[in-house]
């Protein structure tokens, strides 16, 4: 069971992006820019919390995670890197909320 989640995890990673049709302007661009920044801010700030609340729940229950936590630290992490990969220009497809959440 864990190789289709591999798979599936592999191909959101890696998967096939469609880059838009037309780019933006570079005052548009600057503007996604800014929004993102904040937005990648905050997924960090939700990231620390996670991973704290995550810890405690390990604690108390002899050392096994949260399954649903673990799997919202994936999809964040996915998303951070889709920001990131859009920030330094080696894309052109925004994160979610401009495209869908994979």
């Amino acid at each position: 069971m864990a190789e289709p989640d591999d798979e599936k995890l592999m191909g959101r990673l890696h998967g096939e992006q469609f880059e838009p049709e037309h780019e933006d302007n570079m005052l548009q661009r600057l503007i996604y820019m800014l929004l993102i920044a904040i937005m990648i801010s905050l997924a960090q700030t939700v990231l620390g919390a996670a991973t704290l609340v995550q810890f405690v729940i390990m604690l108390v229950n002899k050392r096994q995670p949260n399954e649903r936590l673990a799997d919202f630290g994936t999809d964040l992490g996915i998303w951070i890197a889709k920001a990131a990969r859009f920030q330094t220009a080696a894309s052109n497809v925004k994160p979610w909320p401009w495209t869908e959440l994979d």
